[in-house]
């Protein structure tokens, strides 16, 4: 547990929890209520033992004590309690899931506005990374004589529509059935595999078949993350933000989509649920600030990462378990749409 003695630690955590909860400077009397059995004399000299330490600072105008960075840090490692959301929390989450049905851009635009209530912070949530797109069912609907509508589906929800200018005229029944016979050969394939597949087909189904690989290897192109972010003003609503600098400060971070999308990826790389505290001496943007990310998705098959951000006064604990839960949600539906595992309601 650190270079801290048990007495500490509980001051340290107590004056942390009371000034999440408060936003004011916490003083000896103020921990003295919680009837630790010493007295405030006792309670100060640990203090200043914690702010000599780093865990503790106190404003220039006030003898009461805020967290640092570093105490920040400590409570997050050795002194919060693992929680999870409550279980009708959990319920409500889900269910708001399962009534979009299947639908990456509502999965991702819910996801964003379920952590920002949850947590009462700004979210943001990447699009998922799909390592190569894969063909999942494609559709051919008549147009006129020699023109149709191309509608394909790419397996993780992935739709695009293009018009096809046959090279001869066709019913609706023929480009029925050169829409089965595609599906059949190339569901689950790669636009690679795709191509090694021309050879063996007639000459109008090659014609569907080039247009399908173009249309896949423009999704496997772009490779850029669309960003969904929601509640802002649960930031700026917080008293560290007041300060039109520090809320102009806040709010560029915020809309700067490659500071974002580099360090939601990098957080992608190293895994699991992280929190970031202050900047941690890398991100000067965010000494104001706490982060709190995660992955989510099919490692394999698709990838994204989601988080919150807040002042570094953040609830740590409810902010941890609405990111870990939405994760691990979003995981389970991804899990579900590339391998069939079904997803409980």
């Amino acid at each position: 547990m650190g270079d801290l003695t048990p007495r500490q630690q509980l001051i340290l955590g107590l004056v942390i929890r009371e000034y999440i909860a408060t936003a004011q400077p916490v003083g000896s009397r103020t921990i003295q209520e919680y009837g630790l059995g010493v007295s405030s004399a006792t309670i100060r000299n640990e203090m200043a033992v914690l702010e000599e330490q780093g865990y503790l600072t106190h404003p220039h105008t006030s003898a009461g004590r805020v967290p640092t960075e570093q105490g920040y840090r400590y409570f997050v490692e050795h002194l919060m309690r693992e929680s999870q959301l409550p279980a009708d929390e959990q319920r409500t989450i889900r269910h708001q899931f399962h009534q979009v049905g299947v639908d990456l851009e509502q999965w991702m635009r819910l996801a964003a506005s379920v952590l920002a209530r949850t947590a009462q912070s700004a979210s943001v949530v990447t699009s998922p990374k799909t390592e190569q797109c894969r063909f999942k069912h494609l559709e051919l609907i008549a147009i006129h004589d020699t023109m149709a509508l191309l509608i394909l589906v790419l397996e993780g929800g992935l739709v695009r529509q293009q018009m096809l200018t046959l090279d001869e005229a066709m019913d609706q029944d023929t480009l029925t059935q050169i829409a089965n016979r595609l599906n059949d050969l190339c569901t689950g394939l790669s636009v690679h595999r795709i191509k090694l597949l021309r050879r063996q087909l007639g000459a109008l189904e090659q014609q569907v078949l080039d247009v399908v690989a173009q249309m896949m290897q423009r999704v496997d192109e772009q490779g850029t993350l669309n960003l969904y972010r929601d509640g802002l003003l649960n930031i700026l609503y917080q008293p560290e933000f007041a300060v039109p600098e520090r809320a102009r400060t806040v709010i560029q971070i915020y809309e700067d989509r490659t500071f974002l999308e580099s360090l939601l990826t990098e957080m992608l790389e190293i895994g699991g649920v992280q929190v970031i505290i202050g900047g941690e001496g890398r991100w000067d943007e965010l000494r104001e600030c706490s982060l709190i990310v995660s992955p989510y998705g099919v490692s394999g098959e698709a990838t994204g990462a989601l988080g919150v951000m807040g002042p570094m006064r953040m609830p740590y604990s409810r902010a941890i378990s609405a990111v870990r839960y939405v994760a691990n949600l979003l995981s389970d539906l991804f899990r579900e749409l590339y391998r069939g595992t079904e997803v409980p309601t």
